[in-house]
């Protein structure tokens, strides 16, 4: 008889340039931590042209790490090209979670998926 391998609920999905990366996690915090882990591998950008125009490092998204999870939890970070990061939850509508004090765009993600 076949093993069923244990439902990890939580998927993260890495997208940096044209990489695209998906892992699995049993837990939420398993999940934030390795996005945690992988938003300072984020490469800088320069400004760029595009279509005539020139865009500044902080208007371009670097990598987006998404997060998904149970019930139709959606949220992530987006790395600007500058280093800077923010918060988003949502998938098609994305609304920006906006950071209290002194806290990172991850713990931001975590404090609005904590009260989801």
């Amino acid at each position: 008889m076949a093993r069923r391998m244990a439902r990890r609920p939580y998927k993260l999905v890495l997208r940096l340039g044209p990489r695209v990366e998906k892992a699995r996690f049993a837990t939420l915090e398993e999940a934030l931590g390795a996005l945690t882990e992988r938003v300072p591998s984020v490469a800088r950008r320069g400004a760029r042209n595009a279509l005539g125009r020139e865009y500044e490092p902080v208007k371009q998204v670097a990598g987006r790490l998404e997060l998904r999870g149970p019930g139709g939890l959606r949220g992530g970070v987006d790395v600007r090209g500058d280093g800077s990061a923010e918060a988003y939850t949502g998938w098609v509508r994305k609304q920006v979670v906006e950071r209290e004090d002194d806290e990172s765009a991850i713990d931001a993600l975590r404090r609005a998926v904590a009260t989801r």
